[in-house]
């Protein structure tokens, strides 16, 4: 079956493009890679997505569009037709992409609006091997969003684009899966926006010299550190300049298909956060509203 295998990179438009660009670069730990035609390209040191995060100047704060791996241009295909007959907005049909990168793909408005792309064949990046207290994300981990019906938003991830139930926490929170990694993408009730964005680090040692290295460069933690229970991942969570929520994680639980039965995790301090020592919570990190950009899609 055609079904999404990974995350690829989040374009967002920001009003303050330096402040934006300064914290990936210098603060984070991503690397600039490419800067053309207005928009930033930002890639990890421990993967070869070729870019995980694009950024542009914007009168307003938006998300432009979250990418999506899939393995053939045969999947790409098949995933066009899905969509479509699932009722969406197409933004544009499979072609060949023209934008950093290359490949081939076709973008669309989810059922809430956020622009989606799936793609296959795209170049890929130089890599290195991590090594204990690097302190630099390796890849993106995971995406959640706010979804005015989380459980329509789920299905929709689960019949159209291939992934599979996890867990839920109570029934407020989904946890879906593209590949042997307990999650990535996750979806829970509130205005249709971004929640936030993970990035995998080597281990927990590493997300703790992390969080140190932010805390250095006057980055302040919103919520952590912490385990969560559905997943089993550390967490830290941080605002970026133009107030995007992002995390730090590591030890992301990694799934059978063969044995995996999906479980509903009753919402307790302690399933919520396992370790119980961290500041903040949920409230603490940016209050969810409409994003911006809505079936409005990007020039690029």
């Amino acid at each position: 079956m055609s079904r999404v295998t990974e995350i690829r990179y989040v374009g967002y438009g920001v009003p303050d493009l330096e402040a934006e660009r300064a914290f990936y670069a210098g603060k984070w730990g991503l690397k600039q890679v490419e800067e053309r035609d207005g928009l930033v390209y930002f890639a990890t040191e421990g993967h070869d997505e070729l870019f995980v995060v694009r950024l542009r100047a914007s009168d307003t704060k938006r998300i432009d569009l979250v990418a999506l791996a899939a393995d053939t241009r045969g999947d790409v295909d098949a995933l066009h037709e899905k969509v479509i007959a699932a009722g969406c907005r197409i933004v544009f049909a499979p072609k060949e992409l023209d934008g950093f990168g290359g490949g081939y793909g076709f973008r669309f408005f989810s059922p809430d609006g956020l622009t989606f792309e799936i793609s296959s064949d795209v170049a890929r990046g130089p890599s290195r091997e991590m090594q204990r207290w690097d302190a630099v994300p390796q890849k993106i981990s995971h995406i959640v969003f706010h979804s005015p019906d989380h459980k329509a938003a789920t299905q929709f991830f689960i019949d159209v684009l291939g992934f599979k139930l996890s867990d839920w926490l109570g029934d407020f929170m989904s946890f879906l899966r593209c590949n042997e990694w307990h999650h990535r993408i996750a979806f829970l009730p509130g205005p249709p926006c971004l929640n936030h964005v993970a990035y995998d680090m080597l281990g927990v040692d590493d997300m703790m010299r992390g969080i140190h290295n932010l805390k250095q460069k006057q980055v302040d933690i919103a919520w952590g550190p912490g385990r969560h229970t559905a997943g089993n991942n550390t967490f830290s969570y941080f605002v970026t300049p133009n107030g995007f929520a992002v995390e730090y994680t590591s030890e992301l639980e990694e799934v059978d298909d063969a044995t995996w039965q999906p479980t509903v995790h009753t919402p307790a301090p302690l399933v919520m956060d396992q370790w119980g020592i961290g500041i903040g919570g949920p409230q603490t990190m940016p209050h969810p509203a409409p994003d911006a950009g809505l079936f409005q899609a990007a020039e690029a």
